[in-house]
């Protein structure tokens, strides 16, 4: 490579800067409170993990496996995969740890994950994702806790215009017998389906469902539809699980042909669209697994969990100005200094100040006062603290509420003097009253 050769960010991998840094920190803490609010507790799994691992959890037959995945070989001549997704690495860590054997788990993970797609908006080949997983629990009061989570979520963030859709691919006995309809339907149909759609007729035929093709999905208008083949109990989970939805007032749309894009679902599915977005416009996703453990090597364990691309949410907040863009303040205070015995003091007054929990940036090196002010107001600090060659000598700060709405509602238009021990007490009280 010549030395002068631009180095650039691999495609579809994407710089998070520090002007949306704050947002994400936010979000991901929102997160973090509300699923601890009910009990979920983190899990954090390696992003490396066996090829093996995905092929036997999430399907050969799905895009993910035979097209998306980062998969090399290491020193040792292993097959190792950066992970698609991050339910199967839950499982694999549950199994191997023992978190399953006659115990019910709420846990949940955030973490990066790695599609080789074609890049476009909402959608890299490195994002960021937030998980829930259930485990140890068969009934429908655990989704409907769940979803009632991701609700809580997206009201909280501010986030609108968001529908929920809900399926049910019943049990194994109900696929297979939906399957057969599927099949008869579609080989009528044949000579006018797309490539992936005749190879996934002979091996997983649920799948041509969530075809792309707009052709193959208006021959799915008349086709069969699995609702019609469901057993009693998986129709009897289905309706239990719309009653808590109702009881809870969460508003949701039946659509009979919501497959998701992963082989390992029973029964109930379900995706949250954002109708402001676009073509990727689906913000969070999931349903029940219930044969993933035991076929991984673990006992009979019943499973039910959704994973969300941050990336996407995040864009989402931002292009509908949701309510929870407002809050963020990245600082509460900045000290303005000039002199070197005041920037002395400046540095310890800083120290002092975050010791108590406040967020203050202190000017480094030389600068005006006038620039240094400048500064103050770019950092949206809602309190200045000034010290001069006479502060300094006197132990004195000059503090002044910088932004002029918030000084009229605290009496503070202009600065006022106060001795450098009684900043705190001044500090804390005029932020409270803000």
């Amino acid at each position: 490579m010549s030395k002068k050769s631009k180095i650039q960010a691999v495609k579809g991998m994407k710089d998070i800067l520090p002007s949306d840094s704050h947002l994400w920190l936010m979000v991901e803490s929102m997160c973090a409170d509300i699923f601890s609010r009910r009990g979920y507790r983190q899990i954090r799994t390696p992003m490396l993990e066996s090829t093996h691992l995905f092929a036997r959890s999430i399907g050969a037959e799905t895009d993910i496996v035979s097209k998306e995945m980062y998969t090399f070989e290491d020193r040792n001549g292993d097959s190792l995969t950066l992970r698609p997704e991050g339910t199967a690495s839950c499982v694999r860590a549950g199994i191997e740890n023992g978190l399953f054997y006659n115990q019910q788990q709420r846990l949940w993970y955030t973490g990066p994950m790695f599609r080789h797609e074609r890049p476009q908006k909402g959608r890299y080949r490195q994002f960021y994702q937030v998980g829930v997983e259930s485990y140890g629990w068969s009934t429908p009061d655990i989704e409907a806790e769940v979803l009632a989570m991701v609700e809580q979520l997206f009201s909280e963030l501010g986030l609108t215009n968001t529908t929920l859709y809900i399926n049910s691919l019943g049990d194994a006995a109900s696929r297979a017998s939906y399957r057969d309809a599927l099949v008869d339907y579609l080989n009528e149909y044949k000579d006018q389906l797309d490539e992936d759609s005749v190879r996934r007729l002979g091996s997983n035929p649920l799948r041509i469902l969530d075809s792309k093709n707009e052709k193959v999905q208006s021959l799915l208008d008349n086709a069969p539809v699995i609702l019609d083949y469901l057993s009693d109990e998986s129709k009897l989970h289905f309706a239990t699980l719309q009653d808590y939805l109702t009881t809870l007032g969460i508003e949701f749309e039946i659509n009979p042909k919501l497959v998701r894009g992963l082989d390992y679902y029973n029964d109930t599915v379900f995706e949250w669209i954002n109708h402001d977005y676009g073509a990727q416009s689906t913000v969070c996703g999931g349903g029940r697994y219930d044969s993933m453990v035991e076929q991984m090597g673990g006992q009979d364990t019943p499973a039910f969990g959704f994973g969300m691309g941050l990336e996407r949410l995040i864009e989402m907040l931002q292009e509908q100005n949701a309510s929870s863009l407002e809050i963020s303040q990245s600082c509460e205070v900045f000290i303005v200094s000039v002199g070197d015995k005041a920037r002395l003091q400046a540095i310890k007054l800083q120290d002092v100040l975050t010791k108590q929990g406040l967020s203050v940036q202190c000017h480094m090196g030389a600068g005006s006062m006038k620039n240094q002010f400048k500064k103050a107001d770019k950092s949206l600090a809602l309190i200045g603290l000034v010290i001069g060659d006479a502060e300094a000598q006197s132990n004195q700060v000059n503090v002044k509420v910088l932004r002029k709405e918030l000084a009229q509602k605290t009496d503070m238009e202009q600065q006022r003097s106060v001795s450098q021990d009684d900043v705190v007490n001044v500090v804390t009280n005029l932020l409270d009253s803000l």
